[in-house]
């Protein structure tokens, strides 16, 4: 149930803001573990059970490998040749590098990083998508280190990714004739206002877990204190609106069961952190030396280094 509500939730932002987000991509990786949980390995499942971790190491390695990016990794893409074809090449997506938006250029702080929203041949969808992120530290579709980043990052940015009402459920928003284009001047998703860089008290909980994993309980203590101040009152707002979340979103539904189970489970979290573990996943070190991805070009599929991987661990 778990899965199937948020899945649904992101498939609707899917709809809204016309991308297929990393919040799936993490979705689905935390449905593919849980079920390699509930799988008794016998003669008759041990096929299936090997399908899911092939499925499972090929994505995380695509993950981390494609869609991180950092400071380092930003002046990278900035440096990108094109037209590259080759089993060697470094831009094997073809970006180019005046994909980079300049909102980025001055807004990306020397520590940390994040996954992307979106890749594909020769475009990149540079926004922050909360969701997906939490679910990449909760699931450890990230590496440790990558992880951490996203903790950095958001620490960093907190003016922008929190403000006055945790948590945006991406940054930033479309707006002008981005906002025309892609989502065809809908009226629900003008800028900072629901899909569209509204603020999702209901992602907190998922916040509070990600902190409690990576033994950052403070910053979920401060985003807690900031939505305790106005989530009675406001009578337990579906969304907030505005670039900061001053205002309760112009369609936002009262009342709502998963902003006040949200507030709850992040309370119950902090109180007996020990709890915290019964939802998380740690490293899986075998899929990291059992991938198979497609990277073997005209040869097919093959075993992938596992260099790339290990280099984001922390030791």
């Amino acid at each position: 149930m778990l899965f199937s509500n948020y899945l649904i939730f992101h498939f609707r932002c899917y709809k809204s803001m016309t991308t297929i987000t990393d919040g799936l991509q993490a979705l689905f990786y935390s449905a593919l573990r849980c079920s390699r949980e509930m799988v008794i390995v016998n003669d008759t499942t041990k096929n299936l059970v090997a399908a899911v971790n092939n499925r499972l190491s090929a994505l995380c390695f695509h993950i981390r490998e494609y869609y991180w990016v950092d400071m380092k990794k930003i002046n990278e893409i900035y440096r990108y040749k094109t037209e590259e074809y080759s089993t060697d090449a470094i831009n094997k997506f073809n970006i180019y590098p005046e994909q980079i938006p300049s909102w980025l250029v001055d807004w990306f702080p020397e520590s940390g990083g994040y996954f992307i929203g979106n890749l594909q041949p020769a475009h990149m969808d540079f926004r922050f998508f909360t969701l997906g992120n939490l679910w990449a530290i909760v699931s450890s579709l990230g590496s440790p280190k990558q992880n951490d980043g996203i903790l950095n990052l958001i620490e960093e940015k907190w003016d922008d990714l929190v403000a006055n009402m945790p948590l945006k459920i991406c940054y930033p928003a479309l707006d002008n004739e981005e906002w025309r284009i892609i989502t065809g001047s809908d009226p629900k998703n003008t800028p900072w206002s629901y899909h569209n860089g509204g603020s999702w008290p209901t992602l907190l909980w998922q916040f509070t877990l990600a902190c409690i994993k990576m033994k950052r309980p403070e910053l979920a203590r401060k985003a807690i204190a900031l939505a305790e101040k106005r989530l009675s009152t406001d009578k337990w707002p579906e969304y907030y609106d505005t670039r900061y979340g001053r205002f309760i979103g112009k369609q936002s539904r009262l009342y709502q069961t998963w902003t006040i189970a949200g507030f709850l489970t992040s309370k119950k979290l902090l109180e007996n952190p020990e709890m915290a573990s019964n939802l998380f996943w740690e490293e899986d070190y075998q899929l990291l030396e059992n991938c198979v991805c497609g990277l073997g070009g005209k040869y097919g599929r093959k075993k992938c280094s596992r260099a790339a991987l290990r280099s984001h661990h922390v030791v």
